[in-house]
């Protein structure tokens, strides 16, 4: 009796998903959608959720630090802990010095992301907003939801307001009674879906991993990209030398493209997952990609940190080797 059931009880919850919940089709865009201005910025939903996140980040440092004790406990205790306990795991990789260094960047990039992708998943993300007929920037715009499936969302323009440049067809379709639906640009949409964020945070990772490296060795470090030593004494090895140097140059300057695409792609994914499921089978199909999401939101920062901090330990020690070797050959 209990698979009938639940067979019905499913397809029970996509009929009223389909009927009640499900929206309009769709739009899926790459780049962000501009919101609002700024005096002279335009800001993207993207942009303007980061602001959120930081907030967000802001408002649970102040909590936690308020509810600080010698044996803390509660919401205060929970933000402790996981601070400790990731402190603890980049103390155990780079080593107590190093990851004291190392710590403040590494556990930065790791709650920004990940607070970045839970908060993409809250169904605030992609619902709320204003429409877009893609018209020119004259007309007025009105926001309606979806209701029973059906998208309510339209623009009541006037011929004289529509951009001639997109053609005769819209206002001959206004003029016959036909409703014309806008395409949704919302106020809030996760951060990493902007490939512009995931390559900031890589840009900031790979400055500080240079950083720390040249504060700890010093000029040595840029023979790991410049050697000319062997070449400069007519040693014949010394072109192997600035050949290696160059593919490590172009090694390092690869992992801004790794870094932000590796992010950018899985995190994009989702979303497109997620609006696609939402509209074809809510309550159902889209629990299992929320159910996936949470643990690739939760992967993903992780993944970015450890990589940071990785490379960072390799920079401080690994070049450290190769300048002690170099200064012995001398």
């Amino acid at each position: 009796m209990r698979t009938p059931v639940i067979a019905l009880a499913v397809l029970a919850l996509i009929a009223i998903g389909i009927l009640f919940v499900g929206g309009a089709s769709p739009f899926i865009s790459v780049a962000p959608e501009k919101v609002f201005h700024w005096g002279p910025l335009d800001v993207t939903n993207t942009m303007f959720t980061s602001w959120v996140v930081v907030v967000v980040l802001i408002v649970i440092g102040v909590i936690a630090g308020r509810g600080a004790k010698l044996v803390p406990s509660g919401f205060a205790g929970a933000v402790e802990a996981a601070i400790v306990v990731f402190y603890d795991l980049v103390v155990n990789v780079a080593g107590e010095r190093n990851g004291r260094r190392f710590f403040p960047l590494v556990a930065t990039i790791f709650f920004f992301i990940l607070v970045s992708n839970y908060l993409g998943l809250l169904p605030i993300n992609n619902v709320i907003g204003l429409t877009e007929p893609g018209l020119g920037e004259k007309q007025p715009v009105l926001q309606q939801r979806a209701v029973a499936g059906v998208d309510f969302a339209y623009i009541p323009f006037r011929p004289e307001q529509v951009d001639k440049s997109a053609g005769e067809k819209v206002v001959e379709a206004k003029e016959a009674g036909d409703p014309f639906s806008g395409v949704i640009a919302p106020y809030f949409r996760s951060v990493m879906t902007d490939v512009n964020a995931p390559l900031a945070i890589a840009i900031f990772s790979f400055i500080f991993v240079e950083y720390w490296a040249l504060t700890t060795l010093g000029p040595v470090y840029l023979t790991k990209f410049f050697n000319f030593g062997r070449l400069l004494r007519f040693n014949p090895m010394g072109i192997i030398d600035v050949f290696v140097g160059i593919l490590e140059f172009i090694s390092e300057l690869s992992r801004l493209v790794s870094f932000t695409f590796r992010l950018f792609g899985n995190i994009f994914a989702g979303e497109v997952l997620l609006l696609m499921g939402t509209f074809l089978v809510p309550f159902v199909l889209v629990d299992i990609f929320y159910g996936l999401e949470l643990f690739v939101g939760l992967i993903q920062a992780f993944v970015f940190a450890m990589l940071t901090l990785v490379f960072a330990q390799t920079a401080v020690t690994f070049s450290h080797g190769h300048g002690e070797e170099h200064r012995a050959g001398h």
